[in-house]
């Protein structure tokens, strides 16, 4: 399976994947590659699993456009990646009490 592409503005990902239902136990295979969406070719691979497991793994890559490739057989799967945001916050000033 693929996903469409998207942009990705920060280049760094959480990814969280999980399979079960392996339908005889050595059989079932999961990778999870990120590849760029203008050569195709694979930048980053966020899971590569025999059998049932999950994890969470973090992926930092340039901002491009990219899409993810998922190769599964004899198992259930779920992924859910999700982009990092950049966010800067200005500390509070300082509070000042008079009695």
């Amino acid at each position: 399976m693929q996903t469409g592409s998207f942009t990705s503005d920060s280049g760094s990902f959480r990814v969280q994947w999980e399979t079960s239902n392996e339908s005889s136990a050595g059989a079932g295979t999961f990778r999870v590659t990120l590849h760029s969406a203008i050569s195709g070719r694979p930048l980053l691979t966020a899971a590569d699993h025999l059998g049932v497991g999950k994890d969470t793994v973090y992926l930092h890559e340039d901002p491009r456009v990219s899409y993810f490739v998922i190769e599964s057989a004899n198992l259930d799967w779920s992924v859910a990646a999700e982009e990092a945001i950049v966010a800067t916050v200005s500390p509070s000033p300082p509070t000042v009490r008079t009695h």
